[in-house]
């Protein structure tokens, strides 16, 4: 890489030009580019000054969010302030990992979060289970 190709990265990443582009543009690869950006200090986002100067503000509480540049945006100023707001907000919660299964125990169906490999739909029907005892749920 000649040193005028190093002064003209240099100066797209400080106008918010991406890797590829760049790359494109001086028909390098992108790896190179993004490995000269990285050892001197121009990696992340490099968007306009209008971005950068953004003030992002605690959707719980109100308080103005810490950015640390380089790093992923946070939106919330606090564990608790994020662990209260997700808690009031369950209905924008995006639950994956939702499993259906029938309890080996008693037989009815029973649906578990995080857990694909749950076998009781309750701590009583397993011990009932291990201990051979009735079924819990007697309709």
């Amino acid at each position: 890489m000649t040193n005028e190709q190093k002064s003209q990265i240099r100066r797209m990443r400080e106008e918010g030009i991406g890797y590829g582009q760049i790359s494109t543009a001086l028909s390098l690869s992108k790896n190179t580019v993004k490995s000269f950006c990285q050892r001197n200090g121009l990696s992340g986002k490099r968007g306009t000054k209008q971005n950068q100067t953004s003030v992002v503000f605690c959707p719980n509480c109100g308080k103005p969010v810490d950015q640390t540049p380089g790093r992923k945006r946070r939106r919330f100023c606090s564990g608790a302030c994020r662990q209260e707001w997700w808690n009031h907000h369950l209905e924008q919660v995006n639950r994956k990992a939702v499993y259906h299964f029938t309890c080996v125990g008693c037989g009815r169906p029973f649906s578990a979060y995080g857990n694909a490999h749950r076998k009781y739909c309750s701590h009583a029907c397993y011990i009932n289970a291990r201990f051979r005892k009735e079924a819990v749920h007697d309709e």
